[in-house]
């Protein structure tokens, strides 16, 4: 007999809904089929969460592909995912690791007794891939429409955050304060090497100091005394 996994899975976390119709459904059709069912896995979790957040799933065809399950048995195709680009996802996943999958509600697998690709679930796959780039470029319009309307309405872009103080500065690097305030000031290079900070440090230090690298005065020649 073949070796089945139950996956059902119910949108509402809350007592509305429960997987029980959907397990005693396909437990039927697996005793009608002369099916083992294995394992059932059950999740309340809503549609619009992606496979990696729905745990339970991930779970699920872990286990049918690490145990050799011959079929997994779900209730219907959407079961699978919150959109196309995640059903088709999830198909390619167990087509790749050779786990066939049947949707009851759609009475389609994705292969055929005899092993073979399910010619009407090809076509389907086809279709889910037009869709799903389609939703794709869909998702893209609308975040590029939605950045372009932020730029126009003044927003601007970028790292924003916590910056620190040219006080907390001064208290972190005050090697490198004395240096910039000699009068005969190393160069940048120098000063990063004698205070063992990076340049971009002494640079900033400067910035806040009201320097820029144009004031910065000649090295000293090797017999000056500082």
């Amino acid at each position: 007999m073949k070796k089945a996994a139950i996956y059902a899975r119910v949108s509402s976390t809350g007592d509305r809904q429960d997987t029980a119709r959907q397990v005693e459904d396909l437990t039927a059709y697996a005793s009608r089929n002369d099916i083992t069912v294995e394992k059932v896995f059950t999740e309340k979790a809503s549609g619009a969460k992606t496979r990696t957040e729905r745990p339970v799933l991930n779970e699920c065809l872990v286990y049918c592909v690490s145990q050799k399950i011959d079929i997994l048995l779900l209730s219907e195709l959407s079961r699978l995912g919150r959109n196309m680009v995640d059903v088709l996802t999830n198909i390619n996943f167990a087509k790749e690791s050779h786990l066939n999958i049947y949707f009851q509600k759609e009475a389609l697998s994705i292969f055929t007794p005899d092993g073979k690709p399910h010619p009407f679930l090809t076509i389907l796959t086809a279709v889910l891939s037009a869709a799903a780039e389609m939703e794709r470029e869909n998702i893209y319009y609308r975040l590029k429409s939605g950045l372009d309307k932020y730029r126009r309405d003044g927003g601007k872009m970028g790292r924003t955050g916590y910056r620190k103080s040219k006080a907390e500065y001064e208290r972190d690097y005050p090697e490198v304060f004395k240096e910039l305030r000699r009068k005969d000031r190393e160069s940048y290079d120098r000063i990063a090497r004698l205070c063992n900070v990076a340049k971009v440090t002494v640079i900033t230090c400067a910035r806040l100091e009201g320097l820029t690298k144009d004031q910065q005065t000649p090295k000293p020649s090797p017999n000056q005394k500082r």
